[in-house]
């Protein structure tokens, strides 16, 4: 007869408060589950679309606000449910506490941490599509590659290659030019 296992420990959000500063979790359902340093290729990628979407709600004088990681995004208390997407964009000044999002952002990009792709390509796509996040990227530097979920027009996957300029659905004029990007992959 196979050993009992432990079922995990619920986390929350008083003792996930009280966690070290440098503590790099994430907490889905009340389990929390550790994350990965970024390495320089992530965070070379995730500065220039950080910039790209930056300058772009500055020369609209748009309202909205565009969050690098680490920025805790809390999708439920219970069962508590806190993530740290790489970019996300902001448009409800309500859901900010002046420590983090409080509900589902507008928008979220994730960079697939080659150590654990399906975390973005499934855990985080089910959470984020079920609490409410209008739309999501998932960037793959391995396969060069951004698959592209707007749920708020039902539009459950479209794949794109860094070959693209990529319109930001939220936006009537707001597009990522990837091959300008994809030329920092080769220096």
């Amino acid at each position: 007869m196979p050993g009992l296992q432990t079922p995990p420990e619920i986390i929350t959000l008083e003792q996930y408060e009280n966690l070290p500063e440098d503590t790099r979790i994430e907490v889905f359902d009340g389990v929390t589950y550790d994350m990965v340093s970024p390495s320089e290729l992530h965070q070379t990628i995730l500065t220039e679309l950080l910039v790209s979407i930056r300058a772009y709600l500055k020369s609209k004088g748009d309202k909205c606000r565009v969050f690098p990681a680490p920025f805790d995004v809390k999708l439920s208390d219970k069962p508590l449910t806190i993530v740290q997407p790489d970019i996300m964009i902001v448009c409800n000044k309500d859901k900010l506490d002046g420590k983090r999002c409080n509900s589902a952002p507008d928008f979220i990009i994730e960079i697939v941490s080659p150590g654990n792709p399906t975390d973005d390509y499934i855990r985080k796509l089910y959470y984020y599509k079920k609490y409410g996040v209008r739309e999501y990227w998932i960037v793959d530097l391995k396969r060069k590659a951004v698959t592209v979920y707007f749920f708020e027009a039902n539009v459950l996957s479209v794949p794109y290659t860094f070959d693209s300029t990529i319109k930001v659905n939220i936006y009537d004029d707001l597009y990522i030019n990837f091959p300008a990007i994809a030329d920092l992959l080769d220096r």
